[in-house]
């Protein structure tokens, strides 16, 4: 596989290029201004998109604007004062309304939410319903508004006949926008308040409707996202025909052929076009949308399996191993990029991370390596702080074989779990998109969304890696060298006890630090770190027998499923309790 993984990359922008629902350079500007307390270009920017009946760029602009106003309000508050009755600075308030109201419940999963956050959520989203009614009084040609309150009606619970009238009110503004038939898309789902049926009806056809060359023929391939998180791919495998999902993979396909290679109209449909294809084993078709596709990933479908951008960036370096997986290592090529031109640069002005997008806050030295090879699989065991109970349904999402066993004194061993694979099914089944053996890029999505801290350590030769991860991201790393000469500074050794000694609630930092300074034997070090921790020995075998979980008392295998069966697996007991609400009749 190494032999042709760099080829994989050509056409493909750098990790560090791609953002998620990135601003245009419009808004762009306006959200600079907007940091520095000056409104008018915002205000200026979306009064354009409304002049110009640009509903889809102004859906963006809206969201934009709203993301940056949660937590920098001052210039936003300046405008409303400045102009009173202002369309636009009302279409930003009604979008800022639902965006405090996620805030309070948060994206966590269900079981970490309290009853009073639940309850809390759907006070600011009744509370919202004047806002909401404001800005589609004042933008009555306008479908956006009508895209917000279908996100109200979902986050209530709100009946089919509200749900009707919004997205009625919506068409006869605009029958051809995008993002309140994205919307509308997610409300019909069985996970929420239709069923597989009213779904791909739905937007089957208003792709039908829609005038050629619109993005809006793409929208079934937003269905087949939604029903992919809850069937599995294959002829038999749900209640709806696989050949009729094949036919809309192959729509999307022909749609994605009409729009040129970055077109931003395009992206909406292509990232699921892109996921649609991995499902269905068409690994060197997707990656040829993620080259059309280049830097702009957008939150969805990305968002329904962790962050955004890591999954984006994630499925995309799995693509690119199965593609060079399957290239036959001598006289194979990988497939030519099938892109009209070349694709984007790294440039500064757009390689930024808008105010709009949430990256992870550090990048892990393993996700940055990926960028340019595969992972080596290296012994790697991690700590879980948390019951082996809990720890297998957070592991589910990786797809991967794991092995979890009790540690001594609590918490759960974890190792990745290969020869525990059947014969064969390595070749024959789909390899894990996070990659294989690498179990530090493992923990930051099985760690996501969960309060406890993973500690992952590995060994490369005679030198140990210690890794900290909570939450999806790695908050400090430590490598003892077998040379002495790479010890670390005071700082940087205090500084990673710190972290470390404040994850696991330990008052003093000082003795760990010196652990970290060591410049003994490797694994003394390591083993010293453990109990200044208060952790328990690493499992006995570790870092000179493969897999050494397979001999611990109690231990389990999770085993090996695709990607998106794991997906449905780990979120399969998540009840999510937004519903409870009503909302008062339009009037």
């Amino acid at each position: 596989m190494l032999r042709h993984f760099a080829a994989t990359g050509d056409g493909l922008p750098p990790d560090g290029a791609v953002e998620v629902d990135a601003p245009d350079a419009g808004l762009r500007v306006a959200l600079s201004a907007a940091r520095s307390g000056d409104w008018e270009p915002a205000a200026e920017s979306l009064a354009r998109t409304r002049a110009d009946r640009d509903w889809d760029r102004r859906g963006q602009y809206s969201a934009g604007l709203a993301e940056l106003a949660l937590h920098h309000t001052g210039w936003f508050d300046e405008w409303r004062r400045a102009r009173p009755g202002d369309p636009d600075a009302a279409l930003v308030a009604a979008e800022l309304e639902i965006g405090r109201a996620w805030e309070i419940r948060t994206a966590a999963r269900a079981r970490y939410v309290s009853q009073e956050q639940f309850q809390a959520f759907h006070t600011v989203l009744r509370d919202a319903v004047p806002v909401l009614r404001v800005a589609a009084d004042l933008n009555f040609e306008d479908p956006v508004p009508w895209r917000v309150f279908i996100s109200l009606a979902m986050g209530l619970g709100a009946p089919r006949d509200v749900f009707d009238e919004y997205l009625a009110r919506g068409r006869a503004a605009d029958p051809y926008h995008v993002g309140l038939h994205a919307r509308a898309v997610q409300y019909l789902a069985q996970k929420w308040y239709g069923s597989h049926a009213e779904m791909f009806a739905f937007a089957e056809s208003a792709a039908a409707a829609a005038p050629e060359g619109s993005p809006l023929r793409g929208l079934p391939l937003y269905a087949v996202t939604e029903y992919a998180l809850e069937h599995k791919a294959g002829i038999g495998k749900g209640p709806v025909a696989w050949s009729r999902i094949e036919g809309l993979v192959e729509a999307g396909l022909e749609l994605s052929a009409r729009f040129e290679p970055h077109d931003r109209r395009a992206a909406g449909f292509r990232n699921h076009l892109a996921l649609a294809l991995i499902r269905s084993d068409r690994e060197a078709e997707a990656l040829d949308v993620f080259r059309l596709i280049g830097t702009d990933a957008r939150t969805f479908p990305w968002a329904y399996l962790g962050d955004s951008r890591e999954m984006f960036l994630l499925m995309r370096q799995g693509v690119r191993a199965h593609v060079a997986r399957r290239t036959p290592y001598f006289g194979g090529s990988v497939p030519a990029s099938a892109t009209n031109g070349p694709s984007p640069t790294t440039d500064p002005s757009t390689a930024t991370t808008s105010p709009a997008t949430t990256p992870p806050a550090t990048t892990s030295p393993v996700t940055t390596s990926l960028a340019a090879t595969p992972p080596a699989a290296a012994p790697a065991v991690a700590h879980v702080r948390a019951p082996l109970r809990e720890v297998r349904e957070a592991v589910l999402i990786t797809g991967t074989t794991m092995r979890l066993a009790p540690a001594p004194g609590g918490g759960t061993f974890v190792e990745t779990a290969p020869s525990a694979d059947p014969p064969g099914r390595r070749k024959g089944m789909r390899t894990t998109l996070l990659g294989e053996g690498a179990l530090p890029r493992l923990a930051t999505t099985f760690s996501r969304g969960e309060k406890w801290p993973v500690l992952v350590v590995t060994k490369e030769g005679a030198d140990y890696t210690l890794q900290l991860y909570r939450d999806g991201r790695l908050v400090t790393a430590h490598v003892w060298w077998a040379d002495p000469a790479e010890m670390p500074t005071q700082q940087q050794a205090a500084e990673r006890a710190s972290a470390l000694t404040t994850a696991y609630g330990k008052p003093d930092h000082r003795p760990l630090a010196a652990a970290l300074r060591g410049t003994g034997d490797p694994r003394h070090h390591l083993d010293e770190t453990f109990t200044a921790l208060g952790l328990p020995p690493l499992p006995a075998g570790f870092g000179h027998q493969p897999e050494p979980l397979s001999e611990a008392r109690g231990a389990q295998l999770v085993e090996r499923r695709s990607f998106l069966r794991a997906i449905k697996e780990s979120l399969s007991s998540e009840s999510d309790g937004t519903s409870g609400g009503e909302l008062p009749p339009l009037s």
